[in-house]
């Protein structure tokens, strides 16, 4: 059986990873996507719940589809996809 996923946790490494993917940095996508930076650092480290709305903003600024940031990534043999 899998081991029982934490939403938060896998929101916020997807959001982390896409952050990064994009080249910017927290004080830069929180003023983008028009929440605190303070708020987005507590997202990144699985600490708050997202609402619909933020998950919205978040996505329309890095270009991507809301679903990307609960997407699994899976690991095999040391390679994550």
């Amino acid at each position: 059986m899998l081991a029982r996923m934490d939403l938060r946790d896998t929101f916020a490494k997807n959001l982390r990873r896409l952050r990064r993917e994009k080249g910017l940095s927290q004080d830069e996508l929180a003023y983008e996507a028009d929440v605190s930076r303070s708020y987005l650092s507590q997202i990144e480290k699985g600490a708050f719940y997202v609402s619909l709305k933020v998950i919205g903003k978040l996505a329309e600024t890095l270009q991507v589809e809301p679903e990307e940031f609960l997407k699994r990534r899976v690991k095999r043999a040391g390679v994550s996809k």
